[in-house]
């Protein structure tokens, strides 16, 4: 089992909502990003920031068009953080755990990430 982890805004009209609005509806929602940590790795505690990736054109690999190819340590701050625990055994996760951020900008640079690496590849590197 894991967490469940979201990062949020305190209100769907903060900073950015022009690129949170759901296009099916039009309306605005406070989620940053979510996602799902099978890790032991501590929370995210205050002061943490969600990373923005981006794709430069000159960068990207034939193989996945859509990837991105640099991030940077964003300007989603984590503010605060609350986890819960299902009364219930019967559940896919051990804990939610919502972390409300604040916009904090920052000027931090792009850093590439590493290239993708195939199945077929990882395979062949292990032989």
């Amino acid at each position: 089992m894991g967490k469940y982890i979201i990062f949020r805004t305190e209100s769907a009209s903060a900073q950015g909502w022009e690129e949170r609005m759901l296009a099916h509806t039009g309306a605005l929602t406070t989620l940053l990003a979510e996602h799902y940590d099978s890790s032991n790795a501590p929370l995210p505690e205050p002061g943490y920031r969600l990373r923005d990736y981006h794709r430069i054109e000159r960068f990207v690999d034939e193989s996945y068009p859509d990837a991105s190819t640099h991030s940077r340590v964003g300007d989603w701050e984590v503010a605060r953080v609350e986890e819960y625990t299902p009364k219930i055994s019967v559940t896919d996760f051990e804990s939610i755990v919502i972390c409300y951020c604040r916009y904090s900008p920052v000027t931090t640079p792009l850093e590439p990430l590493p290239r993708i690496k195939s199945v077929e590849k990882l395979q062949e590197a292990q032989v």
